[in-house]
């Protein structure tokens, strides 16, 4: 599950993949597979979640991982090298590193 959490460690990525509008739940069901069977079961994963702009051309991936090491040795391992020359095959990825410096949810019916 996803923390969203300003005294969180882990290390975030936010990864923007801009698409043709037909290609968009190609690749949304290509990362979901290869996170599913893979991914998910590398040393350090926490979380990822996936996101299709209404315009068609974007697929946003919010993941995060216990530390950056860990998502650099994922990034290296040679069996998802294939994974990575598709997606750059299809799309325009943009990986945005990032620190939660602000975080709100809604107010309580009390005001708090």
């Amino acid at each position: 599950m996803a923390t969203i959490s300003l005294s969180s460690d882990l290390f975030t990525l936010v990864n923007v993949f801009t698409v043709a509008p037909e290609k968009q739940r190609e690749l949304r069901d290509h990362l979901v597979r290869v996170t599913e069977d893979l991914i998910r079961h590398m040393p350090g994963f926490v979380s990822a979640n996936f996101h299709l702009s209404r315009d068609g051309e974007q697929v946003v991936n919010y993941a995060q991982w216990r530390s950056e090491a860990d998502f650099r040795a994922m990034h290296a391992d040679p069996r998802l090298q294939s994974h990575f020359e598709y997606c750059r095959s299809v799309s325009r990825p943009k990986p945005i590193f990032c620190e939660v410096t602000h975080s709100f949810n809604a107010a309580s019916p009390d005001g708090a």
